[in-house]
């Protein structure tokens, strides 16, 4: 497949407390295993600057939520309980440390059924609207780190930017195209506090 070579820029779009924060949870949060899944506590890792990204992130959006895709269950490494508590866990870190997260979904299975949970489709994202009904697509934002997360962005309408340093995302499609990409959620926070509060 051709891939179109992109030049990217800073985010050109202001945001206010009427949008919605997507993140993305592996490599974006916390620390991508190589090959492996996350499948309990000891092995989840905060990203540097994630957890003081999180209360600017807080400031700056009515809500924030995860969208996650978590496969390990559906291949029995980790059950809904294992992820439940890291997930449980998580949240009391980051409100420990003044930030929030107001909901986090999950897809459980594996990409073989393309099932309408799993990102790029958009099944995460209509339950967070169907429990978040002021959530506008066109005034959200989605984070991530790999073309599957950008396309679900682009598919439903929101401004998309790609973080870490996955030098293949970001370019396979036209709908894996972000509109920014950045080096992480702390450099993502820290651009767009500036631009609120100068």
């Amino acid at each position: 497949m051709m891939k179109t070579k992109v030049s990217y820029s800073w985010p050109n779009f202001k945001i206010d407390a009427s949008w919605t924060l997507f993140l993305d949870r592996d490599g974006v949060v916390n620390k991508r295993l190589p090959m492996a899944y996350v499948t309990k506590w000891d092995e989840f890792e905060f990203l540097e600057g994630v957890l003081e990204a999180l209360p600017k992130m807080s400031s700056l959006f009515g809500r924030i939520v995860v969208v996650t895709n978590q496969a390990g269950i559906e291949k029995g490494l980790m059950s809904h309980e294992m992820l439940h508590e890291i997930h449980h866990k998580m949240l009391d870190v980051i409100l420990f440390h003044g930030g929030k997260i107001d909901e986090i979904y999950y897809c459980p299975y594996k990409p073989d059924l393309d099932p309408l949970c799993r990102k790029p489709n958009p099944g995460m994202a209509l339950e967070a609207k169907k429990d978040f009904p002021e959530i506008d697509f066109s005034r959200s934002l989605m984070i991530g780190d790999s073309d599957s997360d950008i396309e679900f962005g682009n598919r439903l309408g929101m401004k998309t930017i790609l973080v870490g340093d996955n030098n293949e995302a970001g370019s396979s499609t036209t709908l894996s195209v972000p509109d920014a990409k950045m080096n992480s959620l702390a450099d993502v926070a820290n651009y767009f506090f500036q631009l609120v509060f100068p």
